[in-house]
């Protein structure tokens, strides 16, 4: 089985403090360059607990997309970048505040600027998974490369997966325009937070969110990511409650991206929606015990891939 990602790479430029940062005051911290992008994120997540994956993006013909080229390499997984040198490689800023708790700036990057006719349509052809996040929705490019993505992979019959990426920004689109980008999809996996889960259907119990994801998106499998009170799997009109693995958050930077990689190889190994959640949850665990989306692996993280 095979994954093809398609969507952003780019470089975390990730801000860390210990105090609460004033307005026109100073402040120590770590500042630290690590790679990201939420496609990328769940592709090498998906390569690390075992997956062959693909990603398909767009990067700048600089140092920062030769690093990246260097960076899927080194993690094992097979890239298919497309070069611009009308745009630079992609870049965020995250801010990672005392409590652990993020915010994001992205920059408009090369990410932003996939068009249809760049895409390897044969590389979707040939896997069995394409998973998408809603940052390739938010904007148009790349909104149309990542919906014919769609089409080609549900055409060959392959499993979509999707992520909805950010309340705010889709608050700021606008919840029916959303649903009209995605609702045609063929989406088999969604993956929201809780956040996103309550703007998309303008509810707040968990169980009610979930059902009602799974109306608007007929015969998709729903999991809710709840933070510090686990997941919820809305799967064949069951729900079941998955428990959380870690309540010690350092940085919550690619949790959500990390749960869907380590989601997806589990799935494609043993087809259990509950395990493969309960699998994804302890890996979503030990990354937000460390900093930034792709933490290196140590002792523990590698006993829970090989539990796998």
């Amino acid at each position: 089985m095979s994954l093809c990602v398609v969507g952003d790479f780019a470089w975390d430029v990730l801000i860390r403090t210990n105090n609460e940062v004033l307005k026109g005051g100073d402040s120590f911290g770590e500042v630290l360059l690590h790679p990201g992008g939420s496609a990328a994120n769940v592709a090498v997540w998906a390569r690390r607990c075992g997956l062959e994956t693909h990603f398909v993006g767009k990067i700048g013909r600089d140092r920062l997309g030769d690093l990246a080229r260097e960076d899927l390499e080194r993690e094992g997984v097979v890239h298919h970048f497309i070069q611009t040198d009308a745009h630079l490689t992609g870049s965020v800023a995250v801010f990672v505040d005392q409590t652990g708790e993020r915010s994001m700036v992205s920059g408009r990057g090369a990410d932003f600027f996939l068009l249809p006719q760049e895409l390897p349509k044969a590389v979707i052809n040939r896997t069995d998974y394409l998973h998408l996040t809603a940052w390739s929705f938010f904007t148009d490019p790349p909104r149309t490369a990542a919906r014919l993505a769609a089409e080609i992979a549900r055409a060959d019959g392959n499993l979509i997966s999707f992520d909805p990426a950010s309340f705010q920004m889709i608050q700021e689109m606008g919840v029916s325009t959303f649903w009209s980008y995605v609702k045609d999809l063929g989406v088999d996996v969604f993956l929201p937070n809780y956040e996103e889960g309550r703007v998309l259907t303008n509810l707040l119990e968990p169980s009610e969110i979930a059902s009602s994801l799974a109306e608007q998106l007929s015969g998709a499998t729903i999991i809710l990511k709840l933070d510090a009170d686990g997941a919820l799997v809305h799967h064949d009109g069951m729900q079941t409650v998955v428990a959380p693995a870690t309540n010690n958050l350092v940085d919550a930077t690619g949790a959500g991206d990390s749960f869907a990689g380590a989601y997806l190889a589990h799935f494609a190994k043993h087809g259990s929606v509950v395990d493969a959640t309960r699998f994804a949850t302890r890996i979503a665990a030990w990354v937000i015990e460390h900093l930034g989306a792709r933490p290196a692996s140590d002792s523990s993280l590698a006993r829970i891939i090989a539990a796998n």
